[in-house]
């Protein structure tokens, strides 16, 4: 029998390398700009073409390298960061796996242009999916000038499976922000199809983080300055009061690295804790300084998933460092008092007297009475007798009252929730007016005939506007309205790419858009019946969502941005509403197929059996 295990040949190993390296265009530009921080380059040029599918182009002015070296640099594990194994627990640069190089020029077709300062010429290399066709003098500038053109050519299934040119230019901004956040003292440019999209020049860490988030982001940010003998913690954090419920911005480095860490993500929202609203996320830019033979960066290929030998002191240093800086800026709540009727209360201090009314009570004054007060002349007994008169009356309408609205309660609610049943839906109410009490602005209730029937309002009026305006999406009878004043929006370079993409849905759903200069959006109309909604926070939150969970279909994208306008324009918690804004709420939820639950999956009818308010008494 004949060997079955055979060593595979270097293309075939480089491809496999490239499935984990390079999973899209961003993750080429990823390696090869920290290979360009890595050559000491002081700007850096990034040249895009149709979302990185066509050309990536990456300009250096960093070292360069020598004919010999341009060659080795695309065999796998080469690299000149590191020597032994020792090196990689003191690295002190972006790459030291030696397969980044090897793993593009697997999946794509690459030319590199190279010169070093004390080189005369240059070398120009052509690879074409891990073969060399060639390689000659150039007279090129110093530093590095890669082209890695029509990126996964000869892998038809990944480049298959490549987003829309929107989702994977965003997914590249984003690697960019990152890139370019931590390395502030290096010059940087990002042009995609022939426009700019960022111009960085150098500068300070918060001017850094302003250029690229927005100008408005400054006046947001709380610095964070930490300094002991395990860790350095530096950066800024945002105002509690501009946390956001989707895609903050929270970005943590250490070592000039950037990483995810949910554990010290944890311990920034430990000091957040009561100042910001359950389900939001405070924005966040930290840099970590430690010493690199605490850490492990070799845990992913990535690199993003770093293991520190003191997890559990840094935890408690941040903690308290980042609950400090909010202390110090005064952005702990005081706590806020009801003072109303109150008496008041002087600056200085000293006894305070406060003068209370005295109160005659009548002893003859009855609250009920609707009859004329008798005269000066009548007697005590006639007095008396008109008193008991009253109660009486009291009495009667009472019963009346109490009797018309056990009939309406019988009448109006006519069918429950059966615990454990088939019927586990809640069926149209009667023809008689139901009674509806509202609790503490959020909660509908009504008496049915199992129990008693609590209804979650914001949640109801979610999903009668969702299936109102996905009904309405797909008849194609979305109708527009107007603003008098548009509004202007202030996007970042990642979210404006992501609007481009979702402008036809937009325009489906009612939205009327124009971009202005640069990255600023006007927004000229709205769906009809949104009114009093924050259109720019909608917006952010359409945005942000579509953006976290890729781009799908066109009909979930319908779908999704209906939900996002639903959850903007329904009744918000905490609002009273009359008893004919109830009853309508109800029956409109009920006519519904689908009245017991959320487009996202969130309960909106609960049943309270009476076998169970039973038990309560």
């Amino acid at each position: 029998m004949s060997d079955v295990i055979k060593l595979l040949p270097d293309s075939v190993a480089n491809q496999i390398a490239a499935g984990e390296v390079i999973q899209r265009p961003a993750s080429v530009i990823k390696e090869l700009v920290e290979n360009a921080i890595d050559a000491q380059a002081t700007h850096i040029q990034i040249i895009l073409k149709d979302a990185g599918r066509t050309l990536i182009q990456i300009i250096d002015d960093g070292v360069g390298m020598s004919e010999t070296d341009a060659r080795l640099a695309f065999e796998r594990h080469s690299t000149s960061k590191i020597r032994n194994a020792d090196d990689l627990f003191t690295l002190h640069t972006m790459g030291f796996r030696g397969e980044a190089l090897a793993s593009i020029a697997a999946i794509s077709q690459v030319e590199l242009r190279t010169r070093r300062h004390d080189a005369q010429l240059g070398t120009r290399l052509v690879i074409n999916a891990s073969q060399c066709e060639s390689q000659e003098p150039d007279m090129c500038p110093v530093g590095s000038n890669f082209m890695i053109k029509n990126i996964f050519f000869n892998v038809p299934a990944r480049r298959k499976f490549l987003k829309s040119n929107q989702v994977e230019l965003s997914n590249i901004v984003k690697e960019f922000e990152k890139l370019a956040l931590i390395n502030n003292e290096v010059e940087f440019t990002l042009m995609h199809n022939g426009n700019v999209m960022y111009k960085l020049m150098k500068g300070t860490f918060r001017q850094r983080i302003a250029a690229l988030m927005g100008n408005n982001m400054d006046q947001q940010l709380l610095p964070v300055n930490i300094d002991t003998s395990i860790v350095k913690v530096q950066g800024y954090i945002g105002k509690p009061e501009n946390a956001r419920k989707r895609n903050a911005l929270q970005f943590l480095f250490v070592n000039g690295r950037y990483m995810r860490h949910p554990y010290f993500h944890k311990a920034i929202m430990t000091a957040y804790e009561q100042l910001i609203p359950e389900g939001e996320q405070p924005n966040y830019f930290l840099r970590f300084s430690v010493d690199p033979q605490s850490i492990d960066v070799n845990i992913h290929p990535t690199k993003t998933e770093i293991k520190f030998e003191d997890e559990v002191p840094i935890w408690q240093i941040l903690a308290a460092g980042v609950k400090e800086t909010l202390g110090r800026f005064s952005e702990v709540p005081a706590i806020d008092f009801d003072t109303q009727g109150a008496p008041e209360i002087p600056a200085y201090g000293g006894h305070v007297e406060v003068h209370r009314p005295e109160i005659e009570i009548d002893p003859q004054y009855n609250p009920f009475k609707t009859q004329r007060q008798p005269s000066m002349g009548q007697t005590h007994q006639a007095r008396t007798h008109q008193q008991m008169s009253n109660w009486d009356e009291l009495f009667k309408n009472f019963e009346r009252n109490k009797n018309e609205v056990v009939d309406q309660n019988s009448a109006g609610v006519t069918h429950a929730i059966a615990g454990g049943g088939e019927s586990d839906s809640v069926l149209p109410v009667g023809d008689v007016q139901s009674v509806y009490l509202q609790l503490k602005g959020r909660y509908v209730l009504s008496p049915a005939k199992s129990g008693l029937m609590v209804i979650d309002q914001h949640r109801a009026h979610v999903r009668i506007l969702f299936d109102r305006y996905v009904g309405n999406i797909h008849m194609g009878t979305m109708s527009s309205q107007s603003i008098l004043f548009p509004e202007v929006l202030h996007l970042s370079a990642a979210q404006s790419v992501t609007l481009q993409g979702l402008l036809s849905e937009m325009e489906a759903m009612g939205f009327v858009l124009s971009q202005l200069s640069g990255n600023d959006w006007s927004v000229n109309a709205i769906p009809s019946g949104i009114d009093g909604v924050d259109v720019s926070s909608m917006i952010h939150q359409i945005i942000e969502s579509v953006d976290e969970g890729g781009m799908p279909l066109k009909k979930r994208i319908q779908e999704h941005l209906a939900l996002q306008v639903a959850r903007s324009a329904a009744i918000p918690v905490g609002r009273s509403l009359s008893q004919e804004e109830m009853e309508t709420l109800v029956a409109d939820l009920l006519k519904l197929p689908e009245p017991n639950y959320t487009p996202d999956g969130k309960i909106i009818i609960s049943m309270i059996p009476m076998e169970q308010i039973a038990k309560m008494f």
